[in-house]
């Protein structure tokens, strides 16, 4: 990420930016070009409104479902699957519907998907004791008692996905604002997920590595820090279903997210404004001033309505007169730093024995999570390479510690301890690399952490309502999810237009 001009507002103070030389308007702002702001632009596009722009600070909008593109294929550089998407997820439905990947009624209680999307078997391995195992929970060399707490565990998160609380609404909805409200339920927020395993009998070690594994992968924390209701989330949440596919099936393509990302912007097309940073934001009487430095100038935007759908911790630095609860809030959220390397191979590496290769393929004993592969949707073609990419959360340690590491360990040190882990598992995988790639990105998702979720900072967040200003980022619900943004998207872009209206 572009963090040489992000570190620009940090240093305001110190180094001013120049006041703006040129005035353009705008009826609607759009502040961030990740899933978010998107899906802002998604629905005040297709709800038939074109006065609007969206800034992005990167060179190019997707927020963390972006991706590259080799001569062999296309990759991911973060969010690579959607689950099925729920009964409650209408608006991803609709827009699957849009790009034809849900064929039929977008309403259906089984969809039918379009196969090219629907991830190809095996979908999943995890790499253990020297051995590949199918599925994440591993089976070899398990005794009974840790089996049937596997069993347990499993039953047990079925029973949560269809569970609705006093108030008639499920349990774990995605999106998680649609979740019941049942106190009994909410005050999962108040422990650890690793906390809820214990007090309720599992203490199985495959089951509290899926547990840390879950949370590290979604959340970028490990799972004793994790709050056990955002936990639960994370397994009890997909329910959704189809009729041409398992209920645990994702949908997915060599670019990971990219697509998805790729059809909201199709609305936004020509209203997308890139390296465009955000530096000072009034709010005035009748509209609200935006200046923006844009190629070593500032330009000054006057908009009628603002949907801010950046991370909620950049706000309060570009918004001096941000309502003081609210600042506070904002400032509440912390982030998790996460490391992702795109491994491009002259061909596939030798295997270990066990399962055969999968699309995720991940690893039980080790500081990375493992890598996804990008042909592996392309399974018919005879392709002369493939892409592996590769995850790491830096849950390890302090977040603003990991951000340290980010930005002072040489890219060289990162690489040469990716290909070490990756070669116990494929021993040739240095003769095949013939480019190593990573991206780095500081604040890559909003951690969770007991009592955040249902939180007072939080909601402070979620019930803000503007007269000019809006908010709109997965930051609001807690946790970054593809379904989490889009929600906070849409919202915000209804509120908006509706705002836009009455005036």
């Amino acid at each position: 990420m572009s963090h040489a001009l992000g570190h620009r507002l940090r240093d305001l103070a110190s180094q001013p930016l120049p006041e703006p030389a040129e005035t353009r308007q705008t009826g609607i702002l759009i502040v961030g070009g990740g899933i978010s702001g998107l899906s802002s632009a998604w629905q005040l596009a297709r709800s038939g409104g074109d006065d609007f722009l969206v800034l992005d600070m990167e060179s190019e909008p997707g927020g963390n479902s972006r991706a590259g593109k080799s001569p062999l294929v296309a990759y991911p550089w973060g969010a690579h699957y959607l689950p099925l998407p729920t009964a409650e997820s209408t608006w991803v439905r609709e827009l699957l519907a849009e790009l034809n990947v849900l064929q039929g009624d977008p309403a259906a209680e089984q969809p039918r998907y379009d196969e090219r999307y629907l991830c190809a078997t095996p979908q999943e391995r995890v790499y253990r004791h020297g051995l590949w195992d199918d599925g994440l929970l591993p089976q070899r060399a398990i005794d009974a008692d840790e089996l049937a707490q596997q069993k347990r565990f499993q039953q047990c998160i079925e029973t949560l996905k269809h569970e609705r609380g006093r108030d008639g609404r499920r349990l774990f909805a995605l999106p998680m604002e649609l979740s019941s409200r049942d106190p009994q339920w909410l005050a999962l927020d108040a422990i650890s997920f690793r906390q809820w395993l214990l007090d309720n009998g599992f203490t199985a070690p495959t089951l509290h590595w899926l547990a840390n594994y879950a949370c590290r992968d979604d959340y970028g924390t490990a799972y004793e820090q994790v709050s056990a209701w955002a936990g639960l989330h994370y397994f009890a949440s997909r329910s959704g279903v189809a009729a041409n596919a398992h209920a645990d099936s994702v949908l997915t393509a060599p670019e990971g997210n990219a697509w998805l990302m790729r059809g909201l912007a199709a609305r936004a097309a020509g209203r997308i404004v890139s390296d465009a940073l955000v530096w000072r934001i009034e709010e005035g009487k009748h509209e609200v001033a935006v200046d923006v430095l844009l190629a070593g100038r500032s330009v000054r935007f006057l908009a009628r309505q603002v949907i801010w759908a950046a991370p909620a911790f950049v706000l309060p630095r570009v918004w001096p007169a941000m309502p003081g609860e609210l600042r506070a809030a904002a400032q509440a959220v912390t982030y998790a730093p996460w490391l992702t390397a795109n491994l491009h191979l002259s061909d596939f590496p030798e295997e270990r024995r066990g399962a055969a290769p999968a699309w995720d393929n991940v690893f039980y004993d080790s500081p990375g999570l493992g890598y996804v592969v990008a042909t592996h949707q392309l399974i018919r073609r005879h392709l002369g390479g493939t892409v592996f990419t590769y995850y790491r959360a830096l849950h390890d340690v302090p977040p603003a510690e990991g951000r340290r590491l980010l930005l002072e360990t040489p890219r060289e040190a990162w690489a040469e301890g990716i290909l070490g882990e990756l070669e116990r598992v494929h021993p040739d995988i240095r003769r095949l690399c013939t480019r190593l790639d990573l991206f780095r990105n500081a604040h890559a998702m909003s951690r969770p952490l007991p009592g955040t979720v249902w939180g007072a900072e939080r909601q402070r967040l979620v019930a803000y309502v503007g007269r000019r200003m809006h908010l709109a980022h997965a930051d609001l619900s807690g946790f970054s999810l593809f379904e989490e943004a889009q929600y906070r998207g849409v919202m915000a872009a209804i509120q908006a237009r509706r705002n836009l209206r009455f005036q």
